[in-house]
Order: structure tokens, then C-alpha cells, then sequence
């Protein structure tokens, strides 16, 4: 049985529209707090309600018995991943947000074609964070509907659904376990390399940190980028976000 979650990080300055922040420092980290709570919680719902989903559609209903095929955010919030660690890293000012989503159970043998299926459940979260992001970049125009201030907050707080869906959906594509882009290369690897692949789900979570975490500082000890986050994810999200906003009409 794989445990499949959300996993984010994503770069803390991310607004797309310009923003004027508060001289009180107080009063702005409030501010900018809540338009992340409402993106965050959407991002990570849909997410996880997309991978139960598309679980139980193809043949295994272990997630719908618990009671995941929802968009009830208390069913797929993590209260350390998703709650505890973000705001810490937010009140410290840490460059950038990391977390994750509670595991939404899947049994891939219970699939109708394990194999095929395993790789369209791990896709169904991915694709939804792009569809979010899209949906975000077309509620912009209706911004200028609203009066001056809830006009700047609902601007920003759709800037960041943008860019937090997209880092989404870019970062679990990375093959790495325990990341979905993991289950989608597993799907496609002949049985001879499929195996010793598996086999890394259990240091998935170890693995993970090390490359987020300890490369980067390695790499600044001896002199080289290593950066792996900023070339996987940062690279994409800047050709990206540019199509999705010219797509929807924004530029």
C-alpha cells in the first residue's frame, strides 16, 4: 500500500501583481499570512481529494472508506506538515515555505491495471494544482470589481494560489520518492529496475530533505551550486506562470 501526500516548497515572496506592504511589521506578516491561508488549504484539499478520487474511480476505495474522497480540508491537513512547520518557517522569514499534506492511502494491487492506473493517480493530484492555477489567473479579472483594499488582498492572494499551485504541481513531478513524479516513473520502468526503484520509498522522506536541505549547504561550503530545488522547480515555474497568465488573459 503506497501513503502518497502533498509535498510544497515554495518560494516565500511569490506575489505576480505589485503589492504595497505595511510599515508595521506586525500588522504585514498578518496580512501576508492570510492570503496564504486560503490558497494553501485549497491547494493541498483539491490535491489529495484528486489522488483519492481518481483511486477510488479506478477500482481501489480504500481512501473513500476513509472517509479522503473529500474537499473537507480537516480530513487531508497535516497538523505538523501543513500547519506547525509552514508557520514557522513563515514567522522566521525562511526564503522559502515547506510542508506537506496528511498520506491519502492508496492500494495499487487493487487497481483495476496497477501498473497504468498507479501512474493516472499520482498525475490526478498534479494536474489539479495546474487546473487551480488556472482558475486563480481567471478569477484575476474580476479583482477590479471589488473596493480598493479587498481589491489588493484578493489580487495577492490569487498571485500566490498562481504560484503555490504551479510550485505544486512542478515539485511533485520530480521523481523522487515519496513524490508522485516517483509513481509515474515506477510505472513506466521495466520490472528489473522497478524493483531496486521501489525499494527507495522507505529513505523517500530522508532522501527528500537531503536534497532540499543539505545539498544546498554542502554546495556552499565547497563552492558549487547545488541547488537542485532552484533548478527544478524555480527554472519551470518561471516559463510557466508566464503562459498560464497569458493563457487566461491576464497579459
Amino acid at each position: 500500500m503506497h501513503r502518497g501526500c502533498t509535498f510544497s516548497c515554495t518560494p516565500r515572496r511569490s506575489q505576480i501583481l505589485p503589492e504595497k506592504e505595511s510599515t508595521l511589521d506586525v500588522s504585514a506578516t498578518v496580512y501576508t499570512a492570510s492570503t496564504w491561508i486560503i490558497p494553501v488549504l485549497i491547494a493541498i484539499t483539491f490535491h489529495e481529494a484528486a489522488h483519492a478520487f481518481t483511486a477510488w474511480r479506478l477500482g481501489d476505495d480504500t481512501a473513500l472508506q476513509l472517509g479522503r474522497v473529500t474537499f473537507n480540508p480537516i480530513k487531508h491537513v497535516d497538523p505538523f506538515g501543513t500547519i506547525l512547520l509552514p508557520a514557522l518557517l513563515f514567522l522566521t522569514k525562511a526564503p522559502f515555505l515547506f510542508g506537506w499534506a496528511k498520506p491519502v492511502p492508496v492500494a495499487f494491487a487493487r487497481l483495476r491495471s496497477p501498473r497504468r492506473d498507479m501512474a493516472i493517480v499520482a498525475l490526478a493530484g498534479p494536474l489539479t494544482n495546474l487546473l487551480l492555477a488556472l482558475a486563480s489567473a481567471l478569477l484575476l479579472h474580476i479583482v477590479g470589481l471589488f473596493p480598493d483594499a479587498a481589491a489588493r488582498w484578493l489580487g495577492r492572494t490569487l498571485s500566490q494560489s498562481i504560484v503555490l499551485n504551479l510550485v505544486l504541481a512542478i515539485f511533485n513531478m520530480i521523481p523522487l520518492p515519496p513524490l508522485d513524479g516517483s509513481r509515474i516513473l515506477l510505472s513506466l520502468l521495466p520490472g528489473v529496475l522497478a524493483r531496486p526503484y521501489a525499494k527507495l520509498e522507505r529513505f523517500g522522506f530522508l532522501i527528500l530533505l537531503g536534497v532540499i536541505f543539505l545539498m544546498p549547504l554542502i554546495g556552499q561550503q565547497i563552492g558549487v551550486n547545488l541547488n537542485l530545488f532552484e533548478t527544478l522547480v524555480a527554472v519551470p515555474l518561471a516559463w510557466l506562470v508566464p503562459i498560464v497568465l497569458q493563457v487566461t488573459g491576464i497579459r
